[in-house]
């Protein structure tokens, strides 16, 4: 265990992105309820998923991480898990066939409530109320009773993630996943695609490749791994309180794990490392992502991979980078210079959501063109320093919403009023999550091209 580490130590450090709760003994009670709840997720889970990100870390697997930016109480429903799922398995096998490596599967999911804000108010013309800050702790409709924090909140979302982890259980192992329905799916978003002719040499590659494999008698009937799937669950550990009341001891190894995700990750906001959020993250044995933004030197990050990783196992830290894409360039090649020279095992991820929001027709939006040149730059720069881009992380849906310009539909602004529907910031749409892994699958398939070149020169 973590030396002076308790899953309350965390209570005696300073604390940013925390809400003002108005009933203290009403919150203490809610989270002494928690702690007697089954656990969400195992400790073996977490394990598996952790092995499955040391491979990554070694540049032998590649990780897909997304999903909503903030759940909501009022849209969760069995439609609304399955098209995500879907969309997310689809995105998944292109890149599978682009990377020719294993996808480590990882939604924002079943926990991703609670969302750190860059001001503690909003004003809406002469009014300032507290800013919502997530379903788990406040409503969002904008009246002074709605966001008054509610601990009662909380057992609304662990009961949410419990319902949404047994249908996706369900969908991973129950035949939903099963290759040829994912395949099929695909090859309907590419007859629909403005961009059709683009996307349909890789999807023709990709049939090929499946007829191939039934030719010699693979199939889903006869191979367990055609029809199933490991999908595992992530969050930001923003609401300690929570997360103390969900952290178990594992029974088999003696250590403490986070039982509300496989995966939680800490924010670009709140990643002091005297602070409470590395203090609790520090100790628990999950894996953890961590938020590389802007303002992070060369040393702060080693720093931060001092306390969360010391024995510098694989697969214990991802580092999810979100700069924008016009200052990838100036911040991720000193990163990786500075974990390269102290031979920090780490997976690097590209977040190409957070750092390329703009404001269009007052909503808030991200060009789909921003995000596909973040991504593209983090790979280059990776190529040149000779080291493993290894995943993206996006804010994505299943559902056919209208929260991010461009992609091969071109969404204007004038579009974004139609079906914009999140509860907090821009996500990609369906059609527009699958472009982009796409558009990233041809991009791997020229570097692995490229380096074949090299060898054989």
């Amino acid at each position: 265990m973590a030396q002076n580490w308790t899953p309350s130590s965390w209570r005696q450090k300073p604390i940013q992105q925390v809400p003002d709760y108005p009933d203290l003994a009403a919150l203490a009670a809610t989270e002494e309820r928690l702690a007697k709840f089954p656990p969400l997720v195992f400790a073996g889970e977490a394990r598996r998923l952790k092995s499955a990100l040391a491979n990554v870390a070694e540049g032998k697997g590649f990780l897909l991480q997304g999903g909503d930016c903030a759940e909501s109480f009022a849209e969760h429903g069995a439609d609304t898990i399955r098209d995500f799922f879907r969309a997310f398995l689809q995105m998944a096998v292109v890149l599978t066939f682009g990377a020719q490596q294993p996808v480590v599967k990882v939604g924002r999911i079943a926990g991703q409530f609670a969302k750190p804000r860059s001001s503690g108010v909003e004003k809406q013309g002469d009014v300032t109320l507290p800013s919502y800050r997530g379903d788990i702790i406040n409503g969002i409709e904008f009246t002074e009773e709605a966001r008054i924090p509610n601990p009662e909140r909380q057992i609304m979302a662990y009961r949410q993630s419990a319902a949404t982890l047994n249908l996706l259980r369900a969908f991973a192992m129950g035949g939903y996943a099963n290759l040829e329905n994912v395949h099929q799916w695909m090859l309907g978003f590419v007859k629909d695609s403005p961009q059709a002719e683009r996307y349909r040499k890789l999807a023709d590659r990709i049939s090929e490749t499946m007829d191939f494999m039934k030719a010699i008698g693979i199939s889903a009937e006869n191979n367990p791994s055609l029809r199933e799937t490991d999908f595992f669950t992530s969050h930001e550990a923003l609401l300690l309180g929570y997360e103390q009341a969900l952290t178990r001891v594992d029974s088999t190894s003696g250590d403490w794990y986070a039982t509300s995700g496989h995966m939680i990750w800490i924010g670009d906001r709140t990643r002091q490392p005297d602070h409470a959020h590395v203090e609790y993250c520090r100790g628990i044995k999950n894996p953890i992502g961590l938020k590389c933004g802007p303002s992070l030197s060369g040393d702060g990050l080693l720093e931060l991979i001092d306390l969360l990783n010391p024995a510098n196992e694989p697969g214990r830290l991802t580092l999810i980078c979100r700069f924008g894409h016009d200052k990838v360039a100036d911040n991720l090649p000193r990163l990786i210079r500075a974990v390269e020279r102290e031979g920090k095992k780490v997976v690097w991820s590209c977040d190409p959501m957070h750092g390329n929001t703009i404001t269009l027709n007052n909503y808030k939006t991200r060009p789909f063109e921003r995000v596909l040149s973040e991504v593209e730059s983090f790979f280059q720069i990776h190529r040149a320093e000779g080291t493993h881009p290894g995943g993206i992380h996006v804010e994505m849906t299943g559902n056919d919403v209208t929260e991010c310009t461009g992609g091969a539909r071109a969404l204007s602004g004038d579009d974004l009023a139609d079906r914009y529907h999140t509860h907090c910031d821009p996500r990609l749409n369906a059609d527009q999550a699958l472009e982009l892994a796409f558009l990233l699958a041809e991009r791997m398939k020229g570097g692995r091209d490229e380096k074949r070149m090299v060898v054989n020169a």
